[in-house]
């Protein structure tokens, strides 16, 4: 497994704790805007996530599939992800 996809695997399991940690605010019924300010946090985190994957995929796959000369599906994988980014 490559070292980048360790850092993500970690970071995934320690947003994972962080989800189950909002599911223990709102079970204690935490102050609203404590529980806003974690699901900030983890929204944040999930970003943080998608932008080093889209990155990794826009310099190696997309890079592969442009050099073999196949243009079509790269570009639209990136305008899809653009298009959900932009949501």
């Amino acid at each position: 497994m490559k070292e980048s996809h360790k850092k993500l695997i970690r970071r995934l399991k320690i947003i994972e704790g962080q989800v189950r940690g909002l599911q223990g605010m709102i079970e204690k019924d935490t102050y609203c805007i404590d529980v806003i300010t974690q699901t900030s946090a983890v929204k944040q985190a999930l970003s943080n996530i998608e932008n080093v994957l889209l990155e990794e995929h826009i310099s190696h796959c997309v890079a592969n599939q442009i050099k073999s000369g196949n243009v079509k599906k790269p570009v639209e994988e990136i305008l899809k992800v653009y298009r959900l980014k932009r949501k």
